[in-house]
C-alpha cells in the first residue's frame, strides 16, 4: 500500500507526497501530459525531441545534469505515445535542487538555435542508428502505419518522418512547449525521505508562480473499427523471416485490460507458455516468439511476433500462430495457467513497490489516468480476473481485426 497525499496548486499543477523514512534517498518525478499522440502528422517525434531539448538549459539554468550531479544525484526521462516523465533522484537533504531544476525548465526551457540544432542531430542519429540501419528497425513504423488509419498512433515515438525532425523551427518549438509543458499539464510526484509541510512549502515557492497554460482540448481522431485483414510484406537485408501480427486491443482503463495482459502472459512468458511451448519447442517453426501489449490511453495493440526458423515457410509459420490463437479465442484456459500468471504479476507487482521510484512513477501515471490511489489496486484487479473475463479478451483473435507484417530475408524465397 502507497500511502500518499495529494494537493494542487492555483495554476493547476497536480502535488503528490509519498513519505517513506526507510530511506535516506527522494524521487522527484514530473509527468508531462503529452506524448505522440498529440502531435499531428506532418509534424511528428516533437515530444520525444522535446524529452532531449528539456536537458539544454532553462533560463537560470544553463547545465541541468552538472547541478544535480553536484547535489548527489542522477536523472532521467522517457517518452511514449501518451506521455513525457522526467525523474530525479538524489539525497533527501538536497530536495530542494530538484525543486529548483524542474521548476526551472518548467518555468521556460533557454530556447536558442544552437541548442535546438544540438538536440535535432543528437535525436537524428538516434533515429538512424535504431531505425534506419538496424535490421528489422522500421518494424513500429510499419506496424504502426499499417494497423491505425487515422489515430496518431499510426506513427512512433520516435516520429514518422526523418525530416520531421531535421525542419523544426524554433518557433514551432516554443510553441508545443508552452501549450503542453505548463503546470496544468503535469503531475509532481515527490517520494521518499520527504515530508508532506516541506514539499508543501517548496511547491508553492518554486512551481506556485509558473502561469497555467491554456486548458487543453484534445480532438484526436477515433480508430474505425477494424474489419478486414491487413498484410504487408517486404523483404530487407535482415538474417532470418520474421513474422509480426497485431490485434486491436482494449484502452488502457478499459475494465478488459488486465485480463488481456494475463492473456498475454499465458501465451509467451516463459519457456512454458503456450506459444513457446507449440511454436518453438515441439514444431520448432520459431527459433523465437513473444508477445507484448501496447499500454496505450486510447485503443491499444496486442503484438506476437517471431523470428521463423531456417527452412519454415513464412506460410507455414503464420498459419501455426493463427491456429495457436484460434485455439485461445475458443478454449477457455485452466485454472492452474490463470492462477500461475496471477501469482507472477502480484510477485512482479509487489517487487516493483520496493523501489522508491517505481512507487514514484505509479502514482503521477494513475493520477494522469484519473484516480492516483488506482496504483494500489492494480494486485486487486490482477487477482480478481476471471477465466470468462480471459475468453473475452480472447476475442481479439478475429483475423478481421490482425495486421500482419511478414519481413523476409532477402535470400528467402
Amino acid at each position: 500500500m502507497i500511502k500518499f497525499e495529494k494537493f494542487e496548486l492555483k495554476n493547476g499543477l497536480s502535488v503528490i507526497v509519498h513519505e517513506d523514512t526507510l530511506t535516506t534517498m527522494a524521487a522527484v518525478n514530473v509527468l508531462y501530459k503529452v506524448g505522440s499522440r498529440d502531435e499531428q502528422p506532418e509534424q511528428t517525434g516533437f515530444a520525444h525531441l522535446f524529452e532531449h531539448f528539456m536537458f539544454e538549459g532553462s533560463v537560470n539554468i544553463p547545465e541541468f545534469d552538472t547541478v544535480l550531479e553536484k547535489a548527489g544525484g542522477e536523472n532521467n526521462a522517457f517518452t511514449s505515445n501518451d506521455i513525457t516523465n522526467y525523474y530525479d533522484i538524489l539525497p533527501g537533504n538536497n530536495l530542494e535542487t530538484a525543486f529548483w531544476l524542474e521548476s526551472d525548465r518548467m518555468l521556460s526551457l533557454a530556447f536558442e538555435e544552437e541548442s535546438l540544432a544540438t538536440q535535432k542531430n543528437v535525436v537524428m542519429e538516434e533515429f538512424k542508428e535504431h531505425y534506419i540501419n538496424q535490421p528489422y528497425g522500421d518494424v513500429w513504423h510499419k506496424m504502426s502505419a499499417l494497423a491505425y488509419k487515422v489515430h496518431p498512433y499510426a506513427w512512433p515515438v520516435i516520429g514518422k518522418d526523418l525530416s520531421h525532425i531535421e525542419h523544426v523551427k524554433l518557433e514551432t518549438a516554443r510553441k508545443f512547449f508552452f501549450k503542453y509543458y505548463r503546470p496544468n499539464n503535469a503531475v509532481l510526484v515527490v517520494a521518499g525521505n520527504v515530508k508532506t509541510n516541506e514539499v508543501k512549502r517548496l511547491a508553492e515557492k518554486w512551481f506556485g508562480d509558473i502561469p497555467a497554460g491554456e486548458k487543453i482540448i484534445r480532438n484526436i481522431p477515433k480508430e474505425p473499427t477494424q474489419r478486414d485483414a491487413r498484410v504487408l510484406e517486404v523483404k530487407a537485408d535482415v538474417p532470418v523471416n520474421a513474422l509480426y501480427k497485431a490485434y486491436k486491443m482494449c484502452a488502457r482503463k478499459d475494465g478488459l485490460y488486465y485480463a488481456t495482459d494475463l492473456l498475454r502472459d499465458i501465451l509467451s512468458t516463459g519457456d512454458s507458455s503456450r506459444l513457446y511451448q507449440t511454436l518453438v519447442k515441439e514444431q520448432k517453426l520459431f527459433s523465437s516468439i513473444t508477445a507484448y501489449i501496447t499500454e496505450t490511453i486510447d485503443e491499444g495493440l496486442f503484438f506476437v511476433e517471431g523470428r521463423v526458423s531456417e527452412g519454415v515457410s513464412v506460410d507455414t509459420a503464420n498459419a501455426a500462430v493463427e491456429q495457436a490463437l484460434h485455439q485461445a479465442m475458443n478454449e477457455k484456459v485452466e485454472a492452474h495457467e490463470l492462477t500461475k500468471v496471477q501469482n507472477k504479476m502480484e510477485s512482479y507487482l509487489a517487487f516493483g513497490e520496493t523501489n522508491v521510484l517505481n512507487r514514484a512513477m505509479n502514482l503521477a501515471y494513475f493520477d494522469m489516468l484519473g484516480n492516483a490511489d488506482d496504483a494500489n489496486r492494480e494486485i486487486e484487479k490482477y487477482k480478481s480476473v476471471t477465466i470468462e473475463q480471459v475468453s473475452e479478451a480472447a476475442r481479439i483473435f478475429r483475423p478481421d481485426n490482425c495486421s500482419t507484417l511478414r519481413y523476409l530475408a532477402k535470400n528467402s524465397n
